[in-house]
């Protein structure tokens, strides 16, 4: 039914809303989730800085005295014995301590004491008083033999001053997964509320979003309803003008052509021929209006069948002297909403041929398959250019247009002035616009010239 289709469209808006909410969703969170993990990581290593600044001052630095700078076995003895607790705890994984020249005068490690470096230019700005460092990384450097293998590791330089006044560098190592540890800390206990918040606003749109797909499938509805009537309403006036016709003009014209045939008979022999040329030109316009009957009030297709319907289109293009060659699949199903709708395209497309492309030959092929049913429809008139809306003739086509188009088809034009027009149509089998029990119209294909 046309309500399940409606519903179904309002459901997938909702659905690719949902969809765009949830995609935004990620691209919003992605971004600040790594900026959590950047602060919380900063936040640590600020943190590894501060402690190994206060322990530099406040426990290394006054023990840095002249006889551990000469290498006193006692001096390093008593260093060892009050950073001891922040090694055996694994505060800290190493501790060295460089002078203003690049020799290690101490370390945990024994062998490394005495050993000289290369001053690089951030020891030479840290010396000077420039800031304090902190980094989490790999290392791979030649002083960081003893390290290698540590996986990650936080390295901290900071600048303090021995016993005698001289400045000196603090360098401690700790291990990496304490930094990994508060990162994800800060992140499980920022991310929820984050996630939380965003999908509570996501909800909140949910609500407006349903409803204006509501209020766009009210619309819808009303102009299928308003395209729908419009049809029928094409329908009732064709068939009462088709009606007058039959009943009025065409029986007094039929009438009088049957008068004229008596008085050319009986009358006058000088005015034979004037009846004779009366008597033919009405019985032509008798022929053009019956013709004319036939196109604005289409045939009962219920009763005589799709296919024997668009068959009777012949006859108005053969009374104009235009060639019409109809191919048909030979079962053709289609209920009987899908009848009309088939038989309006074949039908409005003919007519302007007829009246409006100057056409000498027109083509109409129907194919089906067991999901779509192909109309095309073509001419060897003198075409015109889609883009005009305001197109003579083609006013019916954009109506029936938007009908497919509801039914869930599509209508093509391609014309061009003196390029003829092709019209192509398509319909779903499986559409549920004007459901009814599918009626068969069997035949052989037609070819017909």
């Amino acid at each position: 039914m046309p309500g399940t289709a409606e519903r179904r469209e309002s459901r997938v808006a909702v659905a690719r809303f949902l969809t765009a909410g949830f995609l935004a969703l990620v691209l919003v969170a992605t971004p600040v989730v790594f900026w959590i993990r950047a602060e919380a990581e900063r936040h640590a290593l600020a943190n590894a800085r501060d402690t190994t600044q206060r322990l530099a001052d406040n426990v290394v630095g006054p023990l840095i005295t002249t006889e551990l700078l000469a290498g006193s076995p006692a001096a390093l003895d008593v260093l060892d014995q009050r950073l001891a607790p922040w090694l055996t705890t694994g505060t800290v994984s190493r501790i060295k301590v460089w002078d203003e020249h690049g020799k290690v005068v101490y370390s945990d490690v024994k062998s490394l004491i005495g050993q000289q470096f290369e001053q690089e230019d951030w020891a030479l700005k840290l010396l000077e008083g420039g800031p304090a460092t902190a980094t989490l990384e790999t290392q791979l450097e030649e002083e960081n033999l003893y390290e290698a293998g540590s996986g990650e590791l936080v390295e901290v330089y900071v600048r303090s001053t021995s016993a005698t006044g001289t400045p000196v560098i603090f360098e401690t190592y700790t291990q990496g997964e304490s930094v990994r540890r508060e990162q994800h800390a800060v992140l499980m206990g920022m991310i929820p509320p984050m996630i939380l918040s965003l999908a509570v606003l996501q909800l909140a749109q949910l609500l407006p979003a349903v409803r204006l797909a509501r209020r766009i499938q009210g619309h819808q509805a009303m102009k299928s309803a308003l395209l729908q009537y419009a049809v029928e309403a094409s329908d009732h006036e064709r068939q009462r003008v088709a009606g007058e016709l039959h009943d009025e003009v065409i029986q007094d014209l039929s009438g009088l052509a049957y008068a004229l045939e008596s008085e050319e008979r009986q009358g006058p022999r000088e005015l034979v021929t004037v009846f004779r040329n009366a008597r033919l030109m009405l019985q032509k316009t008798v022929r053009t209006l019956r013709a004319m009957t036939t196109e604005l009030y289409p045939p009962d297709l219920e009763k005589s069948g799709l296919r024997a319907s668009l068959l009777q289109l012949e006859a108005p293009l053969r009374e104009r002297g235009i060639s019409l060659r109809m191919e048909l699949p030979e079962r053709l199903v289609a209920d009987r909403g899908r009848s009309a709708l088939i038989y309006r395209v074949v039908r409005e497309a003919l007519t302007n041929a007829t009246k409006h492309s100057s056409a000498t030959a027109a083509d109409v092929q129907i194919t089906q398959s067991s999901r779509l049913t192909e109309i095309i429809i073509s001419d060897n008139g003198r075409g015109f250019d889609p883009s005009q809306q305001t197109a003579e003739g083609h006013y019916g086509l954009r109506i029936i247009k938007d009908t497919i188009e509801h039914a869930g088809g599509s209508l093509e034009i391609r014309s061009a002035p003196g390029a003829g027009t092709r019209i192509r149509v398509t319909l779903s089998n499986n559409s549920t616009a004007g459901r009814t029990k599918p009626s068969p119209v069997s035949g052989r294909p037609t070819s017909r010239d």
